[in-house]
């Protein structure tokens, strides 16, 4: 049975939320849910949402996720919470007090990241339960409708799932439409003026190719297949852009991940601090603290990375070296590292985060290192020395977020007037895995019905993977 009643729950929550608006957090309205393990589960399959629309997948979700539980082989998380207005968070009835205390006051953390971070500017946190519902009721209605049913619906989400996260990854730029990219084309092209014209010959004038569809390479595979597909239905076009906004929702989350735990983690400690607990709860405090934020054998804690890179943006301001106050702090116009954690906070994500203020020797601290799999074994390759932190600091950053999807273009909609789709990947030095490509494309064919063509290097090797009517090929490009 749990050690505390509901009444201890709105005592001590009422309490944390005074500390964090005290201490100048500024978060979103918060509601929070008790739930047992069998609800957490399924919050956890739909992605924390107390609504989605059906698929196979979020039930495959839960029933791997339940017989990992019944079998002892993961456990649950404290707490989840939903990026709205009101914020939305979970938390398990089996928790104790102490446990219930320090994950309120962890979501309220993530609760301000969510509001003040500018990655989230364009989520609609206000909208958002509201949102996702009505997606359930319009896929539900296309799952009942007798003209539809469930099986082409899921014949269009599949695909649209496994193409959901090739998108734009800085959802805060304005994207033009297509008259406004061709002006800007054409705007781009003209010569320089030439003060000096007359004695000068007249430069060339290469005119852009305002034919091309897209004008200009396309990230957002979903919805230019949507607008550029005339064979789809409306219900079909309707589909992917439900999972295109989705994905889109949750694509911020995906961007800070260590920036928002190690907000929280900082947060909860600060605020469970202050609040003097008595001897018998701050005991264990401590104890679950260090069992959220310690570092992972093997692995990264965005937990404890997050933590810890707060903290020293914190110390180098009040408490710098002679020699960090040589090389400047890191925002001269904050009055103290309390306000340089908030503007922090507020223009970051992990990408930017860890490229500022990973300096070598906290990578020297945390034994950040790099590893390559050679025959069976795998053989740890860079280390944090003084000649490769910059290396392994760059390994980093390339997997971070969304780094570790691959980016890919749609560069023309009519590839040998056939209406074939030619896309190109931004190559980074890693080769795209030909199983997961084939997968992929067939995808993409499904929802353009035509042949789909991906320009890639393999090898060093400039290659094309095509997918059409017969299946999967490659060929040199």
């Amino acid at each position: 049975m749990p050690d505390y009643t509901l009444a201890d729950l709105e005592d001590w929550g009422k309490r944390i939320l005074d500390k964090a608006l005290e201490l100048g957090l500024d978060p979103y309205p918060q509601e929070f849910e008790i739930c047992d393990h069998n609800d957490m589960l399924g919050y956890m399959a739909y992605a924390g949402m107390p609504s989605h629309y059906p698929h196979w997948s979020y039930g495959k979700g839960f029933e791997k996720l339940k017989t990992l539980y019944d079998h002892g082989v993961s456990g649950l998380p404290y707490e989840m919470v939903i990026n709205s207005s009101p914020a939305l968070a979970y938390l398990m009835r089996d928790n104790t007090l102490c446990l219930q205390i320090l994950t309120i006051a962890h979501v309220y953390g993530h609760n301000d990241f969510f509001k003040n971070n500018f990655n989230f500017k364009t989520t609609r946190a206000e909208s958002t339960i509201a949102t996702f519902k009505a997606h359930a009721q319009r896929v539900r209605s296309y799952v009942e409708d007798p003209s539809i049913g469930a099986e082409r619906v899921e014949f269009v989400l599949d695909a649209a799932h496994a193409l959901s996260m090739q998108m734009r990854r800085n959802r805060a730029l304005r994207h033009l439409s297509d008259a406004d990219e061709r002006q800007r084309l054409w705007a781009e092209a003209q010569p320089r003026p030439d003060p000096f014209h007359k004695i000068h010959r007249s430069p060339d004038f290469s005119p852009p190719d305002l034919q091309r569809v897209p004008a200009s390479p396309e990230e957002d595979l979903l919805i230019f297949v949507r607008d550029h597909n005339p064979y789809l239905a409306e219900w079909e076009r309707d589909v992917l852009t439900i999972v295109h906004e989705e994905a889109c929702y949750f694509l911020p989350q995906i961007e800070t991940k260590i920036m928002n735990e190690g907000w929280a983690s900082y947060w909860h400690r600060e605020i469970l601090n202050s609040l003097e607990l008595p001897p018998e709860l701050h005991l264990e405090f401590l104890v679950r603290h260090n069992q959220v934020v310690r570092p992972h054998p093997g692995g990264l804690n965005p937990y404890h990375i997050g933590l810890r890179l707060f903290d020293e943006i914190q110390r180098r301001h009040d408490d710098p070296t002679p020699e960090e106050r040589e090389a400047g702090i890191p925002f001269p116009s904050a009055a103290s590292g309390r306000e340089a954690i908030f503007a922090v906070r507020e223009v970051d994500r992990d990408v930017s985060f860890l490229r500022r203020f990973l300096t070598e020797p906290i990578m020297r601290e945390l034994d950040l290192f790099e590893y390559e799999k050679k025959e069976e074994e795998l053989v740890v390759s860079k280390v944090s020395s003084r000649e490769q932190w910059r290396e392994v600091k760059e390994t980093l950053l390339r997997v971070v977020g969304m780094g570790g999807t691959p980016i890919i273009r749609i560069t023309d909609a009519d590839f040998g007037g056939r209406r074939t789709l030619y896309l190109v990947h931004e190559h980074d030095g890693r080769d795209l895995q030909l199983e997961y490509a084939e997968r992929t494309l067939s995808h993409l064919h499904r929802l353009w019905g035509r042949e789909v063509l991906l320009e890639s290097l393999l090898g060093g090797k400039k290659q094309l993977m095509v997918f059409g009517e017969n299946g999967f090929s490659t060929r040199p490009a």
